[in-house]
């Protein structure tokens, strides 16, 4: 597949300085196909996009959401990179970690109170050099107004703004990319869900591309409770004239809301990485097989279909729930 997004940044702008970890984390996601009882008796073809590999950090659409903006912020001759999220934010623990070592000063916008003791995420982004700034929910709710972010750039002087999640353009343009690593087709591709910046990319990506005429199936599976988000993105792929239509979003497997997760769940997560010696964690991968699972038991899927599972990484999250997983730790 060709990838149909603008393509401002070309490898020439890459700095030479960037050169061999940059192309070490452009090394493509392996795949891998699952095998059990299950899918036989089903008639299903499981396969796992391995975006998790993609660094021991800066994993899985973190790292697409992060490419085009840490070539945008050096094309600008940008020093210092802002982005928000909340206290275990897997996009600025990766942030952090891609200031360190693409040379970048970074800035977290954390919402809510500082905690009297840094969680592990924390630490690690203030140990990669990020200057943490903690800000009420309401001071949080702000940060797309253009006032507020007036005020920070009064504080902290210039610099590169990245919005929560890496949810821009550039954001958009390296999660598009995924698609250009798979040399199969898949009936369905499934994608876990919080802001929808993965999900929109490559929905817009398949319309635009080739592969228009091959009706894969996207499925969605959110992990917190937005009742908006449905609207959102029809209003988006409008704005953006994507008239691509087979896709939709399960809103069954948030198990309560954002980084909200039971018995149930941390069961299946670590029957699942004794079966197949893969890791997921509870806050999104974990949702979205466990989902998988119980739409193959209930034969929501056509015998004989091919489903691609991406694994979007973030397995810094697990620490957030360390009593659940005593072998991890």
């Amino acid at each position: 597949m060709a990838t149909h997004f603008p393509m401002p940044f070309t490898p020439a702008a890459i700095p030479a300085s960037w050169q061999a970890d940059f192309n070490a984390l452009q090394r493509p996601s392996p795949i891998t196909q699952l095998k059990e009882p299950l899918l036989a008796e089903k008639n299903i073809q499981l396969f796992i996009k391995r975006d998790e590999l993609i660094h021991p950090v800066i994993q899985g659409n973190k790292w697409r959401k992060l490419k085009y903006n840490l070539l945008a912020a050096a094309e600008q001759s940008a020093k210092t990179i802002l982005s928000f999220g909340g206290a275990y934010s897997n996009h600025l623990h990766a942030l952090a970690a891609s200031g360190q070592l693409f040379n970048f000063k970074t800035i977290g916008i954390v919402r809510g109170e500082r905690p009297a003791t840094l969680s592990p995420s924390l630490q690690d982004m203030q140990d990669w050099g990020m200057q943490l700034e903690f800000i009420s929910r309401a001071d949080y709710r702000m940060r797309d107004s253009s006032e507020f972010i007036q005020q920070l750039k009064q504080k902290y002087g210039e610099f590169y703004l990245l919005p929560e999640g890496g949810n821009n353009t550039a954001g958009r343009q390296g999660c598009a990319e995924l698609l250009d690593e798979l040399e199969q087709t898949y009936d369905v591709i499934c994608c876990e869900v919080g802001s929808g910046t993965q999900f929109s990319a490559l929905v817009s990506q398949h319309a635009s591309s080739s592969q228009a005429a091959q009706q894969t199936h996207y499925l969605g599976f959110v992990v917190m409770k937005n009742p908006t988000l449905l609207q959102q993105l029809k209003d988006y792929f409008q704005q953006q004239q994507v008239a691509y239509s087979n896709w939709s979003l399960n809103h069954d497997y948030h198990f309560g809301g954002f980084a909200r997760a039971d018995d149930t769940l941390h069961k299946f997560i670590r029957q699942f990485k004794q079966q197949h010696g893969i890791q997921l964690e509870p806050v999104y991968s974990g949702k979205m097989l466990y989902g998988i699972y119980q739409l193959i038991e209930q034969d929501y899927f056509k015998p004989g279909s091919r489903i691609l599972a991406i694994h979007g990484g973030g397995l810094q999250g697990l620490r957030g729930f360390a009593d659940a997983y005593p072998d991890e730790f």
